[in-house]
């Protein structure tokens, strides 16, 4: 009631308090902070309440350290109270929304007065108050994005909007977070924050593509909290009829202008790689939303498959360097002295060229080195390498599985793709893309690791065979990744089956298809059925 008092009557005025030299406000602000310190919930709620109704009269009042520290405590500790949360989120709400009618009246006045009395500059005053005030609590707000309480979520939201709707801070330290809040469940938030982020691009253009990547990495965190279940796997297309990725709004408002959209693509490919130590959850949920977005010509698909493939040449590669560099001491052990520098020769070979490095496998490596037995023996007895390979090898095993779903989604033949080029006019793949309505990413593998929680996992001798039979996998993928560089069509045939038959093994099963593309001439029809039929062995 004393709050509500405050809201609406300047009791410092001398018609109210007279001669008396106390300070009101002071006094109310004084005996609300006391009440927020109480054990009763009801009362610090009820307290709250007060302060945003005397803030409304005097916002200078939210500078006062003891009011900042309690806004921000109370809107940062996870253990605070919902409901606490919630109604600091209103009374910042509240205070927005009377200064914005405040302005709006200011402005009809000014057009009334303008002859008499300098009204716009004193709405730029109150609009530079309020100003400053969101930039004391903005990152608290945003923050709230994160809540794994859908109504904290509406709130802060409620109050970027407003914040964002009267100019009061620059919009692109908003733009990772409403790009986030674009993936929330509920219809209405998604449909405000993406709306919120239209506005933005209207007027500032770049912004969204310039923090699209941190955005992706934001809605992660945001599923992170609305899936509370910690052993609930996050995935990143909605689970319903529509199977869209949940980041499509953002795909749909870069996609136009090609540039951004090759270096938005390009970003989210170079986190699959090894370097870049990206969590394999997030590297699944990335992979589900390249998986699914609203693709329309069929360039976009194309450059994503083409750059999968020098991702997976680049990182396949150093993974295979790595690991054989952890058995490097332990096949001097299984070895005779003699044959050391056979070892140490091999242990480079990963990265010559594919077609010297195949020649040097027939010469100089022995059948027993391809063999699971022989792996075994040389593995070290530290786990550690072990491990690292089990978590490097899921980044490249999403980005082989998302190339055989993008493959399948748009019927595209191996032919087509080999033929791709990224330096091509737009024009020559800008035909619209015939998508299959049963195509689902199922990344199987990735999905099993995950369940089984692997960086916890014990390694015992069932776990060494299966690393083991993945690592002469992921040896024979790269040493037959390119089959059309070779010359021979005999060796074309071969190698395309000797590839096939590693991502069968690596993908569990999921054997790739070469499907023939519509639009591909009969001639390079005839050759995919070929190399089609030969990987079905």
């Amino acid at each position: 009631t004393v709050g509500a008092l405050c809201r609406h009557f300047d009791f410092d005025q001398e018609e109210f308090k007279g001669s008396s030299k106390v300070n009101i406000k002071d006094k109310v602000l004084e005996l609300l902070l006391y009440f927020t310190k109480h054990s009763d919930e009801e009362v610090q709620t009820k307290a709250i309440i007060g302060l945003g109704f005397s803030f409304i009269q005097h916002p200078v009042l939210m500078f006062e350290v003891e009011v900042k520290n309690l806004y921000n405590i109370i809107l940062s500790d996870k253990n605070c109270s919902v409901n606490l949360k919630i109604q600091v989120l209103k009374n910042l709400q509240t205070y927005l929304q009377e200064e914005d009618t405040r302005m709006q009246q200011a402005d009809r006045d000014w057009k009334k007065m303008s002859k008499q009395e300098d009204l716009k500059e004193m709405g730029d005053i109150s609009s530079g108050m309020s100003s400053s005030i969101m930039q004391l609590y903005l990152k608290q707000v945003l923050e709230s994005f994160f809540s794994t309480q859908s109504s904290v979520r509406h709130f802060a939201l409620n109050v970027i909007a407003l914040t964002l709707n009267q100019g009061l801070i620059h919009p692109v330290q908003c733009v990772p977070y409403l790009i986030a809040m674009g993936t929330d469940p509920e219809p209405s938030m998604r449909n405000k924050s993406d709306q919120q982020l239209i506005e933005i691009d209207k007027k500032y253009t770049g912004f969204i593509h310039m923090k699209a990547v941190a955005g992706i990495k934001m809605s992660y965190q945001v599923q992170q909290a609305i899936n509370s279940n910690a052993n609930q796997i996050v995935r990143g297309f909605r689970q319903d009829e529509s199977n869209s990725a949940l980041c499509s709004h953002l795909y749909s408002m870069i996609r136009s202008n090609r540039q951004h959209r090759r270096a938005f693509l390009i970003s989210l490919l170079n986190l699959f790689d090894d370097a870049a130590k990206t969590e394999v959850n997030m590297l699944l949920y990335i992979a589900d939303n390249l998986a699914c977005f609203p693709y329309q010509s069929q360039e976009e698909p194309l450059f994503i498959m083409h750059h999968i493939d020098i991702t997976l040449s680049v990182s396949g590669s150093n993974l295979l360097q790595s690991f054989k560099e952890s058995m490097v001491m332990a096949k001097q052990k299984v070895k005779a002295p003699s044959s050391n520098e056979d070892s140490s020769s091999e242990s480079d070979e990963v990265s010559r060229p594919k077609k010297t490095r195949r020649r040097g496998n027939s010469e100089s490596d022995s059948d027993a080195e391809d063999d699971v037995e022989y792996v075994l023996r040389c593995l070290p007895s530290n786990a550690s390498p072990l491990i690292e390979f089990a978590n490097a090898s899921q980044g490249i095993l999403l980005l082989l599985m998302l190339k055989q779903h993008i493959k399948n989604l748009c019927g595209f033949s191996d032919s087509k793709i080999q033929k791709y080029s990224p330096s091509e006019s737009a024009k020559v793949y800008d035909k619209a893309i015939n998508r299959k309505q049963s195509v689902h990413f199922h990344p199987k593998q990735t999905l099993e690791y995950l369940k089984r929680n692997m960086t916890c996992t014990k390694i015992n001798d069932e776990v060494k065979r299966s690393i083991a039979k993945q690592y002469l996998d992921f040896k024979m993928l790269m040493e037959h990744l390119d089959p059309d560089e070779e010359e021979e069509e005999g060796e074309v045939s071969a190698s395309t089956d000797a590839r096939n038959k590693a991502i069968t093994n690596l993908l569990g099963g999921n054997s790739p298809k070469n499907n023939v593309a519509e639009t591909e001439e009969e001639e390079s029809d005839g050759e995919e059925k070929a190399g089609g039929t030969s990987g079905k062995g």
